[in-house]
C-alpha cells in the first residue's frame, strides 16, 4: 500500500537540543513525498525552548501543529493526544530524536492497512543498528521485552521502538481504550490492538542510538515495570 496522506505525531519533552538535527530532513522528505500531510508536535511540559524552536521551523512544513500539555503528563498521554487530534487516516508516531530515520516509513508502508498496526523493530533479522545503546541499556531492554512477552503480548520482539504506523481502525478502536500515560504505553497499545483483532506487523528498521536521551535507565525502567503490572490488572482478560 502506498500512502497518499499522513499525520506525523512527535511527542517532545525538552527536545530543543535534538530537534534541530531532524526537523529540516523531516520537512524535506514530507514535502517531496506527500501532497497532504500534517506534523503534530506534542510538547509535554518542556522546560527548555522546545516550543519556540519548533515554531521557528513552521515555514518549512505545509502543516505544523504544536499541542502543549499543561504540565509533564507522560509520553503515552502525549502520543494519545496527538493521535486523537490527527486528521488523516494513517498516523506515523516517531520519537523526537528520529533514531529511526523518517525515510523508513517506506519499510512499514507495504504492510499498512485499515486494520493494521505496523511497528518498527530493532530486534528482527532485517533490522539495522548503526549505533548500539550501552550494553546495560540493551540488556535492560531485552529483559523488559522478555517480561512483556511472558505477561502480556507474546510473539513481539521489540515493543518499545518509537516508530509505529497506525491504521484508521487503530485510531478508532485502540487509542480511546488506552490509559497508560508513561513509557509503557506501547505495550498497552499492542495488547489492546490484539484484543480487537487489529493485525500487528513487526518490521525491521534502521536505528541509531542517540546518547542525549532523557530516559533514566533506573527510574524510568522501574516506572515501566510498574506500568506493565498495571496494564495486566486494568486489561485483565484481554488476548495475550
Amino acid at each position: 500500500m502506498k500512502l497518499t496522506s499522513l499525520s506525523l505525531v512527535i511527542p517532545a519533552y525538552n527536545e530543543a537540543g535534538r530537534l534541530p538535527d531532524n526537523l529540516p530532513a523531516v520537512a524535506k522528505y514530507l514535502n517531496e513525498r506527500f501532497e497532504d500531510y500534517e506534523v503534530i508536535v506534542v510538547d509535554d511540559g518542556s522546560r527548555d525552548d522546545t516550543v519556540a524552536l519548533v515554531r521557528s521551523y513552521a515555514d518549512q512544513f505545509k502543516s505544523l501543529k504544536i499541542l502543549q500539555n499543561p504540565k509533564n503528563m507522560g509520553k503515552g498521554f502525549s502520543v494519545r493526544r496527538g493521535v486523537e487530534s490527527s486528521q488523516f487516516d494513517y498516523v506515523l508516531m516517531s520519537d523526537a530524536d528520529f533514531s529511526t530515520p523518517i525515510e523508513d516509513l517506506e519499510r512499514l508502508e507495504p504492510f499498512a492497512g485499515p486494520d493494521t498496526l505496523v511497528i518498527g523493530s530493532r530486534a528482527t533479522t532485517d533490522a539495522q543498528i548503526t549505533k548500539h545503546q550501552p550494553f546495560y541499556r540493551e540488556y535492560m531492554g531485552k529483559t523488559f521485552n522478555l517480561l512483556v512477552r511472558r505477561m502480556l503480548v507474546s510473539g513481539i520482539h521489540d515493543t518499545q521502538c518509537g516508530f509505529k504506523l497506525l491504521g484508521p481502525f487503530v485510531k478508532e478502536k485502540v487509542i480511546p481504550l488506552m490509559k497508560i500515560d508513561g513509557f509503557a504505553f506501547d505495550v498497552e497499545m499492542l495488547l489492546l490492538a490484539r484484543s480487537v483483532d487489529i493485525r500487528i506487523r513487526e518490521v525491521g528498521v534502521r536505528w541509531r542510538n542517540d546518547e542525549r536521551t532523557s530516559v533514566n535507565p533506573i527510574k524510568d525502567s522501574l516506572t515501566m515495570l510498574m506500568e506493565v503490572f498495571r496494564i495486566r490488572l486494568i486489561h485483565k482478560g484481554h488476548k495475550l
